[in-house]
């Protein structure tokens, strides 16, 4: 198909050639061609303008534009890192400070323990006194009772013997 199609277009083309028409068709191309010679200095013109006026300036002020944000992205990340050793350091800081705070109260819970046993073993020491010389006051007061109930005793048997005694003689 593509030998046929290349033959057809050949003869065509060589019909054309042969022709008086070509001459002037050719002419004619020639003629659009140097008409479009000023087109084109014209569009070389606008582009040298274009790239001059425009595209140098604006390129320059997006490279600007782009370094200045870069330096801020930069100074950002500055500040970050900064602010994170800031804050890195404050909580070292918090934490030994709590350490701190924990070892003083531990350090007062201690001392508060010594005292209260110290106190609780004051305390019972005073009431095992005090429960001694109660015991040694209740022996005494038993002894004294005892003593006292003794001589009564003594003294109420001679009674009861003297009143038991005394009706019988009487009666003799």
């Amino acid at each position: 198909m593509i030998p046929s199609l290349l033959c057809t277009f050949t003869k065509h083309t060589m019909r054309r050639v042969r022709s008086p028409h070509f001459h002037e068709a050719a002419l004619d191309h020639v003629g659009v061609l140097l008409g479009a010679v000023p087109t084109v200095v014209l569009l070389t013109l606008l582009y040298a303008l274009y790239a001059n006026l425009v595209h140098k300036p604006l390129r320059h002020v997006l490279e600007e534009r782009r370094s200045k944000t870069e330096g801020a992205v930069e100074k950002s990340r500055a500040d970050i890192a900064a602010a994170e050793a800031r804050t890195a350091e404050y909580e070292q800081r918090l934490r030994e400070a709590r350490a701190t705070v924990f070892r003083a109260q531990e350090t007062r819970r201690q001392a508060a323990i010594q005292e209260r046993s110290t106190a609780l073993a004051e305390a019972r020491s005073r009431a095992q006194a005090q429960v001694q010389a109660a015991k040694k006051d209740i022996e005494k007061d038993r002894e004294a009772a005892q003593a006292a109930l003794q001589g009564e005793a003594a003294t109420l048997a001679q009674e009861i013997v003297r009143r038991v005694l005394q009706p019988a003689r009487a009666g003799r």
